[in-house]
């Protein structure tokens, strides 16, 4: 069953058509302690450098440096959040695969 933030995501998708420009990205980045991070970001390599300054998010912050695993490019910022909402539904067994495959 949908949760009600994938079910809107869903609708912003749909309705995003050629609106929103293809310029966002999804990425995977493995932090110093192991875990695994799921973010979007217009310029993935500014964004990266800012995780590893600990400016990036919270949750990194404090597990820098982190290195990237996996990255989806050619989005709109719709889609791109789509795609980070079930990425992070996915187990880590399943990102793993994703960022490995």
């Amino acid at each position: 069953m949908k949760t009600r933030y994938l079910r809107m995501l869903d609708g912003m998708y749909r309705k995003s058509g050629a609106k929103d420009p293809p310029d966002w990205s999804v990425y995977i980045v493995r932090c110093a302690d192991g875990t695994l991070y799921t973010g979007v970001a217009k310029d993935v390599s500014a964004r990266l450098r800012l995780h590893n300054a600990g400016r990036g998010a919270a949750y990194t912050s404090t597990r820098a440096p982190v290195k990237l695993l996996h990255r989806e490019d050619r989005l709109s910022r719709s889609q791109a959040l789509v795609r980070e909402a079930r990425i992070k539904r996915m187990s880590r067994s399943e990102k793993k695969a994703l960022a490995c495959g």
